[in-house]
């Protein structure tokens, strides 16, 4: 099928009434987070500027004020690289925490993995062991292993964690992971 023939527009200028109104109605309009005005939009419209010593003279605009930066949300955190994981498995990386999740509910290893990696990153340290136990009494695993990686990834995380995997064999296997835990804020 062929498209149907478009009606060829004409474009026209702007009057400078038009100009007028479109600057007063978009002058509280904002870009969006993230984008950035065009240039054409940047640079007001030419306005009739009032005679000096009369009394429509406004006063000078004062100068911007300086945007406060804020700090940038942490990203997300990222699967352990190859390298760390077999420095942690050979013992030439030292785990600087470790905590066992065994017999806690749900909200109660919640709560105690957001409490112990707060402690821990208040203490210096950067690599924390994690157990949460196979769960062999399902075929999907336990419940703390499916759900602990979940809670890792969540947003109230991201100032503490840089990254997570299973660990080694030798430091629980399936059944623990590796915690990855991020300097904080203004230290080096």
């Amino acid at each position: 099928m062929t498209e149907p023939p478009r009606e060829s527009r004409r474009s026209r200028f702007l009057s400078r009434e038009e100009i007028e109104l479109w600057n007063k109605v978009t002058a509280d309009v904002r870009p969006a987070r993230g984008r950035r005005r065009r240039a054409s939009e940047e640079q007001p419209a030419e306005s009739p500027e009032p005679k000096k010593g009369s009394a429509g003279a406004a006063a000078p605009a004062p100068p911007p004020a300086e945007k406060k930066s804020r700090p940038r949300p942490a990203p997300p955190p990222a699967e352990i690289d190859h390298r760390t994981r077999t420095k942690l498995r050979r013992g030439r990386l030292e785990v600087d925490a470790k905590l066992d999740l065994h017999g806690l509910r749900q909200a109660e290893a919640q709560m105690a993995l957001y409490d112990f990696l707060r402690r821990a990153q208040a203490a210096g340290a950067r690599m924390a062991i994690v157990v949460t136990g196979k769960g062999v009494r399902s075929e999907e695993g336990g419940v703390l292993r499916r759900l602990a990686p979940l809670w890792l990834s969540a947003p109230a995380m991201r100032d503490l964690v840089v990254g997570f995997g299973e660990a080694a064999h030798n430091h629980g296997g399936e059944g623990a992971l590796y915690v990855q835990i991020r300097r904080p804020r203004g230290a080096k």
